[in-house]
């Protein structure tokens, strides 16, 4: 009897201990199987070139401190010029493969995107999204669909070309910022064009009176350092989480965590009165309102809200910000490095203007029919997007399948992504 009690003491301590052991065997056995599929889910991706990683976390250390310093696409650009035109860094276990050579990232892109083979990356998708809520450039499939179905009419030629007199008058402003700025006083022109941009942005989506000195009755006044300071905290928030920083992270007490939700706060309180105003103009099926300007009635925010019933205010103002983000800083300083670029290239600066001043006399201003004439300007915008991508390697897509670009198997799930720099840079070298 006292050994049958002796054994049950040992049977019964010895349960926790066995069940511990199980667990821990069952936790590694998980751990190890899923780095065995992983390593050899993207074995073929070992004899590509890649930059020194550390042994858990691949690239990710480098990549959040360029983040942080703000010099994420020069850390890409360099890496490219040390490791060729097709490498591969490690999102910790997770490969992302980087292309530097224009016409495979254009035949990669439009193939890619034509056969369903490449789709926007998922992670990508859930960094947009975070931003504030599902979003067009954050989905794919139907949800992306009735999106662009929506926006896409008011952003084509003819739509747009009704607008050309409201794009004329931010212009003039700019102008006489700067002669206000006569010489010898220094003008920064990114400044300039942010705020030309933004005001041409918000006029186009919000309704919001170009002229600044100008006032509207659908809610706040256009205060562009603080909105640019706002949607720069969202971008910036973006990137982080795009290059490996997890969700979780905004709750967070830190100050990059306190200056996203600031940011977020004031631009939902500077958006929500027009939102609701233009939700309230569909609900009672009213094309007026009591001091609700024409301006605003033509906004894409009232027509986007008056045909597409899926739209509600929370949705509209992620959208409405989206713009924002996606408007201004491309365009601002695209027009800055344009301007730098002309300010070093007398020639082509003399030829610009003189073609300008000739269409201008032909036509008494700048309109549809001016802007025809003006082949030579945009063949200066286009050079300086190839030469000065602003949007360099923001982006990646996915595979959906296995791919081959270049000759190299790219397993499914693989995220593709591109050096723009890297590509200009080759590009000028070869001219040279």
């Amino acid at each position: 009897m006292f050994q049958d009690i002796t054994a049950q003491i040992a049977y019964s301590d010895s349960v926790p201990y066995l069940a511990t052991v199980l667990s821990v065997t069952s936790i590694a056995a998980t751990i190890g199987w899923r780095w065995w599929k992983q390593k050899n889910t993207y074995k073929s991706l070992q004899s590509l070139p890649s930059p020194p990683k550390h042994w858990l976390l691949g690239n990710l250390p480098q990549i959040l401190a360029a983040v942080k310093q703000k010099k994420l696409f020069r850390q890409i650009f360099d890496w490219s010029q040390q490791l060729g035109p097709m490498y591969v860094i490690w999102n910790g276990k997770n490969p992302v493969v980087i292309l530097s050579k224009p016409k495979v990232i254009d035949n990669t892109i439009v193939n890619g995107m034509k056969d369903g083979s490449l789709i926007r990356s998922e992670q990508l998708r859930k960094a947009w999204n975070d931003i504030s809520t599902p979003i067009l450039i954050g989905e794919t499939g139907s949800e992306w669909q009735w999106r662009r179905k929506a926006w896409n009419p008011e952003f084509s030629s003819s739509s747009l070309s009704k607008y050309v007199e409201m794009i004329s008058q931010a212009c003039e402003q700019v102008i006489e910022t700067l002669k206000e700025a006569a010489p010898p006083k220094e003008v920064q022109v990114d400044p300039l064009f942010v705020e030309l941009t933004m005001r041409v942005i918000s006029c186009l989506v919000l309704g919001i009176p170009v002229n600044k000195n100008s006032t509207s009755h659908e809610g706040q006044p256009l205060e562009v350092l603080k909105v640019y300071e706002a949607i720069s905290i969202l971008g910036y928030r973006f990137l982080r989480q795009a290059t490996g920083e997890k969700i979780w992270m905004k709750y967070l007490p830190t100050k990059n965590s306190r200056d996203y939700w600031a940011a977020r706060e004031y631009l939902e309180e500077f958006l929500t009165p027009r939102v609701d105003l233009a939700l309230r103009l569909r609900e009672e099926n009213k094309t007026n309102l009591p001091q609700v300007s024409s301006l605003f009635l033509e906004s894409m925010l009232v027509k986007i809200a008056a045909k597409e019933p899926k739209y509600n205010h929370k949705t509209l103002i992620a959208e409405s910000v989206e713009f924002l983000i996606a408007g201004t800083d491309t365009t601002a300083h695209t027009l800055s490095f344009a301007v730098g670029e002309l300010s070093l290239n007398h020639r082509v600066f003399q030829q610009a203007r003189d073609i300008v001043d000739q269409a201008w006399q032909s036509f008494g201003c700048i309109n549809t029919e001016s802007l025809r004439e003006l082949a030579y300007i945009r063949a200066i915008i286009k050079e300086t997007l190839r030469l000065y991508s602003v949007a360099s390697g923001s982006t990646s897509l996915e595979t959906q399948r296995d791919t081959v670009i270049e000759g190299q198997v790219i397993p499914r799930g693989t995220r593709i992504s591109w050096s723009m720099l890297a590509c200009c840079w080759k590009r000028w070298r070869s001219l040279c």
